[in-house]
């Protein structure tokens, strides 16, 4: 069970609904199916039960670029093996990109760049510009369909070229970001053995210069099958020795000495593909084994983050979008869709605490004075992030442009919605959104005709057909508020299009379709609000808890030790542990504590107390202790699954992508001693 419902709080409404895209699309709907939709989710419940309808009204209404239109909107019905969506058309996914209906002058800025110490603008004409020249030079390498292009980069505008230059011409791009560890980096890149690799010279982080060649110079002598390493100098001035890197059969350049080589005349052509022609290759976080390459295709990501920028968060020509990622995380490829709405993005690279001069060198409001600077509307960022800013009681200055904060990465606390609210300001639409690497877009996403209520995603995405699932029955239970699976019951278009490998499709079943054959189970514990139609993040699934038989997340433990105890624990890890001689699992809750502060009895005692306050008995934790470090993804997400793992003796074998594996060995140590 979940904790008692609770009426939430209703925090923010749209003053002007009328005026968004989502409302004029809900009109034109109506006015052409002779339809009336009460709200919102009248309007969803269309979509997902006329999802051919539905679709090609989307393609319509967000403007696609194609060559050749498609003959059907969708073919099949069934979920696994996935269906074509748009068969028959030909288009290309960076021309979208590039050219978008909605905006674009050549004059116009497109990309802004930024760093700790400065920023560039971009127009839409010279991101064509740099494009064009480095699709030539891709060509020059001998670059064709289907090859593997990969970035070692930071997020700055190269990577996006480099990006836009490699999909034009139907190769495939992945990328990964220079501060991951050789390991990680190889246990991806090996798997699919690109061609190409991009790397930096080197990069900054928090106002230091970090040296790139060494990493690189393993990764590319573990790459059999890679014929050209091409560096950026991304650091000025950085010494870089193009003789070290060289080998047998592979070419070496710098990026100038590459297009300098490279006959620069012809006009720029963009291959025109099948709609699931392969796009990019994810990593699945590979924590506790080998990460598996998810495939995604065009039609699938155009449209889908098509729909998600334009209908749910309302952006367009004149916006501006920052989004604080590295290009490893799906965020980055969310981000730069942005371009096919003519919204203008800013690429940061560096520190959350050092943006551009900021004038507070405490660092507290480096990302505000970035917001201010650059006039952006729309900012993201991860829900760590803001509640560390909360932790910290960071006073904010006042901000003047932002229309919407987005937060993802791990669920946003109603402790937390409340601080945003308090500290930025009151008229933004602060979405907590939910998806993933494996949809490369949002399952639960921003509204712009809905209120936000405290600790709530807003709503399931439009044709995303969303439902919680008993775990034991498999029934619906979405309109009791009861938690369960999160499942996905119809096609949609970013489904990956394979696993990459000559086991891709058995991995593909095993991940989604093997739980509910038939159905996609995400692995998210979730809870549906049948008043307010939005979305309770409870934890992964296989993380849930479970004493007594009693189920629920570890987001309602973080919850409440956020709200109640944040001058004292600066994080917590919540899990569950079952050995051979356990009758039931015990919820054993640890905390890192906040500087200067000392664990005791008193302390456990109070926890236990509020929790079982706030929630119920039964998710008091059997175990409160302490601990010196919390194990996280690269991506800075929680990794329970090992810690329960460990803790119920299992021998885990971890991934390369565990930020800080050697913390688990306390936990290996703590678990022989309890």
């Amino acid at each position: 069970m979940a904790a008692p419902y609770q009426v939430p709080v209703r925090l923010w409404k749209p003053k002007n609904p009328e005026t968004t895209q989502l409302w004029q699309f809900k009109g034109l709907i109506e006015e052409k199916h002779g339809l009336r939709f009460a709200d919102y989710e009248a309007l969803r419940q269309w979509s997902i039960s006329n999802l051919e309808e539905f679709w090609g009204e989307v393609w319509n209404y967000t403007g696609v670029r194609a060559s050749t239109l498609y003959e059907k909107v969708l073919d099949g019905e069934s979920m696994f093996p996935r269906p074509a969506f748009f068969p028959g058309a030909r288009l290309n996914f960076a021309e979208n990109l590039l050219y978008p209906r909605q905006g674009g002058p050549d004059h116009e800025i497109a990309v802004i760049e930024a760093n700790e110490s400065s920023f560039n603008e971009v127009s839409w004409k010279d991101l064509r510009e740099r494009v064009r020249l480095c699709a030539l030079g891709l060509r020059k390498l001998g670059v064709v369909r289907e090859d593997r292009v990969a970035g070692y980069l930071g997020n700055h505008c190269n990577a996006l070229v480099t990006m836009l230059s490699a999909t034009s011409i139907g190769a495939v791009w992945t990328a990964i970001s220079p501060d991951t560890g050789v390991h990680a980096v190889l246990d991806r890149l090996q798997q699919i053995q690109p061609k190409v690799l991009f790397a930096d010279n080197a990069i900054v982080y928090n106002e230091k210069t970090h040296d790139v060649q060494e990493k690189t110079k393993e990764i590319v002598r573990g790459l059999s099958q890679l014929e050209a390493l091409v560096v950026f100098e991304t650091v000025a001035g950085h010494p870089y020795d193009i003789k070290e890197m060289q080998r047998d059969g592979l070419k070496v350049s710098m990026y100038g000495e590459l297009l300098s080589a490279t006959d620069l005349t012809p006009k720029h052509e963009f291959a025109q593909l099948p709609a699931d022609h392969p796009v990019y290759i994810l990593y699945s976080s590979g924590t506790t084994g080998r990460p598996k390459c998810i495939v995604h295709g065009a039609i699938g990501t155009l449209i889908q983050h098509k729909k998600e920028h334009q209908l749910h968060c309302d952006l367009g020509f004149g916006d501006r979008l920052f989004y604080f990622t590295t290009v490893t995380w799906m965020m980055w490829h969310w981000l730069v869709s942005a371009l096919a709405t003519g919204t203008t993005i800013v690429l940061y690279d560096g520190s959350p605490f050092r943006p551009v001069i900021p004038p507070d060198k405490s660092g507290g409001h480096a990302m505000v004075h970035l917001i201010n600077r650059l006039s952006i509307t729309h900012f993201g960022t991860s829900a760590k992030y803001l509640s560390m800013q909360e932790q910290n009681a960071t006073h904010l200055p006042r901000i003047t442009t932002l229309k919407a904060i987005y937060s993802t990465g791990s669920p946003l606390s109603p402790s937390t919605f409340f601080w945003v609210y308090l500290q930025y300001q009151s008229n933004i639409n602060l979405a907590s959104i939910t998806g993933g690497t494996d949809i490369v877009s949002l399952f639960g996403a921003p509204n712009s005709i809905t209120p936000v209520y405290a600790g709530e995603v807003q709503c399931r995405g439009l044709g995303m057909a969303v439902e919680a699932w008993d775990p034991a029955t498999g029934k619906d239970v979405s309109s009791t508020g009861e938690p369960g699976e999160l499942v996905c019951v119809k096609p949609f278009p970013c489904q990956p299009i394979a696993f990459w490998g000559p086991d891709g499709e058995e991995k593909y079943r095993k991940s989604y379709f093997s739980t509910f054959p038939g159905v996609w189970h995400h692995g998210d514990f979730v809870q549906i609000d049948p008043n307010t139609g939005g979305m309770v993040m409870l934890g992964r699934s296989d993380g849930v808890l479970k004493p007594a038989g009693v189920r629920f997340g570890s987001a309602e433990i973080y919850n409440v030790v956020l709200k109640h105890f944040r001058n004292e624990v600066e994080d917590a890890l919540c899990v569950g542990r079952r050995r051979a001689q356990d009758t039931d699992e015990a919820v054993v809750l640890f905390l890192k504590l906040a500087p200067g502060v000392s664990f005791s009895q008193d302390l456990s005692t109070k926890i236990k107390t509020t929790i079982r306050h706030e929630l119920s008995a039964r998710h008091v934790p059997a175990i409160v202790d302490e601990c010196p470090e919390i194990p996280v993804t690269v991506n800075g997400k929680k990794i329970e699954v090992a810690v329960k793992q460990i803790l119920c003796g299992m021998k885990v074998s971890t991934g390369a992508s565990v930020e800080n594996e050697s913390c688990l060995d306390w936990y290996r140590q703590w678990s022989e001693e309890h």
